[in-house]
């Protein structure tokens, strides 16, 4: 396991990097750059411009813009975002957190509901129970994510006291520790609700159809015949083989979660990584676009990594 780990990293670091490079070019493909726009300003000079322009060799080609970034990546300096006027790095930092709590609290809740859930479906197929939350899938899944945040927040205007935009209230300092939590985790229900509800419904449809696949094996038949208890049957047998293939979803849900969120963010006004990286790609600015980037790509590569770990670790059929 350690030399596969070991692989996939050696592996996995020329891809990271692969994908800033493409993203480096798609970038100049666009025509003009932000400091195009801020040519705009008549109170800004021209000889201003150039300045910043051959500090940051905007006006170099793709490999030596590349390189110049290389170089102060390894020295952790992401580059300089022009509109916010912060190092990206730090940008990236402070937003961090925020969209990590939004995805992974909407991770951890959409598998506790959506395992249990498509278990029982599976096993009462079929019946009242199925049918309904089949039904709710369909619905849920067809609905767009943004008219789903709308319609949620509209919902919560006319019925509710739940706050509908940001993550903390004007007076937010003033509050002790368990109010400032109190507060946050009041904020953050309707978008958490959003991102939720989608990935919910596609896992309970995963999760019902592989418990399906694994009743109609000749073992299961075998084990009822026995008479071995349900409980044992379920949680020993059906529930180990049919998580294999949500295990390797895993990887692959990770940075889905955090682009996923991007836009639930930017309506309900999370302040994450979502909104920032709208804002960057719109002004073209280059170091917080490939900043995000490869941030994302990190994530891409770690959740893979973690999938397999996990399906060597719950499947002992499986060895690197």
């Amino acid at each position: 396991m350690g030399r596969f780990i070991f692989k996939r990293l050696c592996i996995a670091i020329p891809i990271i990097f692969f994908l800033s490079f493409i993203t480096l070019v798609l970038i100049n493909i666009v025509p003009g750059n932000y400091f195009d726009q801020l040519r705009m300003n008549p109170q800004i000079g021209e000889e201003v411009i150039q300045q910043y322009e051959e500090k940051f060799h905007i006006n170099d080609n793709v490999f030596v813009q590349y390189l110049y970034w290389i170089k102060g990546i390894v020295h952790l300096d992401f580059g300089y975002s022009f509109t916010y006027q912060a190092p990206v790095f730090s940008l990236i930092k402070t937003r961090l957190w925020n969209t990590f709590l939004l995805s992974f609290s909407a991770f951890l809740i959409s598998w506790c509901i959506a395992i249990p859930l498509g278990t029982l479906a599976a096993y009462k197929k079929n019946s009242a129970f199925d049918r309904i939350f089949l039904s709710l899938s369909y619905v849920f899944l067809s609905v767009p994510g943004f008219f789903l945040a709308i319609l949620i927040m509209f919902m919560c205007a006319h019925w509710t006291a739940l706050p509908l935009g940001g993550m903390r209230s004007i007076y937010y300092e003033e509050l002790n520790f368990l109010g400032k939590l109190v507060d946050v985790l009041r904020h953050m229900i309707v978008p958490l609700v959003v991102v939720t509800v989608g990935s919910t419904c596609y896992l309970f449809r995963l999760m019902r159809s592989h418990v399906l696949d694994v009743l109609r094996q000749d073992y299961i038949r075998i084990l009822h015949i026995r008479q071995i208890p349900k409980r044992v049957i379920i949680f020993k047998h059906v529930l180990r083989n049919a998580l294999n293939p949500l295990i390797t979803l895993l990887g692959y849900q990770l940075p889905a979660l955090f682009s996923g969120a991007a836009l639930t963010e930017i309506i309900t006004g999370w302040p994450g990584l979502g909104s920032m990286m709208l804002f960057a790609v719109r002004s073209q600015d280059i170091f917080l676009v490939m900043g995000n980037m490869l941030m994302i790509s990190f994530l891409l590569v770690i959740g893979n990594m973690m999938a397999d770990i996990l399906l060597a670790v719950t499947d002992p059929r499986i060895r690197y």
